[in-house]
């Protein structure tokens, strides 16, 4: 049976939970509720990738629930399978192997506890390769995946509507300085992205018995169109939840089983590199 929302056998204060969380069909937790994850397939744990405490977060969840298996998006899965043991618990010897320098990732201080926190878990990559992104772009999402497309829903076109908000989102996250041309292949590449990461998540249950965490971006922890979405369609007897952590309240409707509010990382305008170009 599939859930979105709660915990299992974590005892009454758990279950209480649990119900009032079902009955609303989405909640905000704090981080002193993350135990509450427990008994899940899988987790997606979203962030804000330059928020050090979405991070920090991600490392209490993944001590607490002590996963089989870690799939992250920021890694390919050449990169994971570089991991050793030996350098778990080797913050700097990890990072070298990895390349996370010349990654285009935050600093890789605030990923390396996330890796320490669960030292026997099985890691996977669901980042995707710079020219199936490319293809994903010039030819679509379904093309560049390949086999099994289908079942991640990379086959169905998406409706009007849908299609013309997810151009104006990827419009917005560029600052609007992407030509109009390119949106719906970019909208195309993050398809793309979310069907590779929900690929990483089976592959890590047919490798190991779970359960699996995930630590990704909030757009792919989506319950409605991201890679958890995707997962959740293609593996419908799965317990998956999701837990998105965002820097302001998200109000009604937002797209997650469960979220953290935290404040805002310092950051310079992320638009500025536009406007001044």
């Amino acid at each position: 049976m599939k859930a979105r929302s709660g915990v299992s056998a974590v005892g009454f204060a758990g279950l209480a939970w649990l119900a009032a969380a079902s009955l609303a069909g989405a909640a905000e937790i704090t981080a002193g509720d993350l135990a509450l994850l427990a008994g899940h397939d899988v987790v997606f744990l979203g962030e804000v990738h330059d928020n050090a405490v979405h991070h920090a977060n991600q490392a209490l969840a993944v001590a607490l629930l002590q996963p089989r298996a870690l799939v992250f998006e920021m890694l390919t899965p050449e990169q994971a399978a570089r991991i050793t043991p030996d350098l778990r618990g080797d913050a700097v010897a990890l990072g070298a192997a990895l390349g996370w320098e010349a990654s285009g990732w935050p600093d890789f201080a605030m990923y390396s506890p996330i890796f320490a926190a669960a030292p026997g878990a099985a890691v996977f990559g669901g980042d995707v390769a710079r020219r199936a992104i490319q293809q994903s772009i010039e030819q679509g999402a379904a093309a560049a995946f390949g086999a099994g497309a289908g079942n991640f829903g990379l086959q169905t076109a998406l409706t009007g509507p849908d299609q013309a908000r997810r151009e104006a989102e990827q419009a917005e996250a560029h600052c609007g300085a992407l030509p109009v041309a390119i949106l719906p292949g970019m909208v195309e590449a993050q398809r793309l992205r979310d069907a590779v990461l929900a690929r990483a998540v089976v592959a890590a249950l047919d490798r190991t018995p779970g359960p699996v965490v995930v630590i990704t971006g909030n757009g792919h922890a989506r319950t409605d169109r991201g890679a958890e979405a995707m997962l959740a369609a293609a593996a419908t007897w799965l317990d998956v939840v999701s837990v998105g952590q965002l820097e302001a309240d998200p109000g009604s409707g937002a797209p997650f089983d469960l979220w953290i509010v935290t404040d805002p990382a310092p950051r310079d305008d992320p638009c500025a590199r536009f406007t001044s170009e």
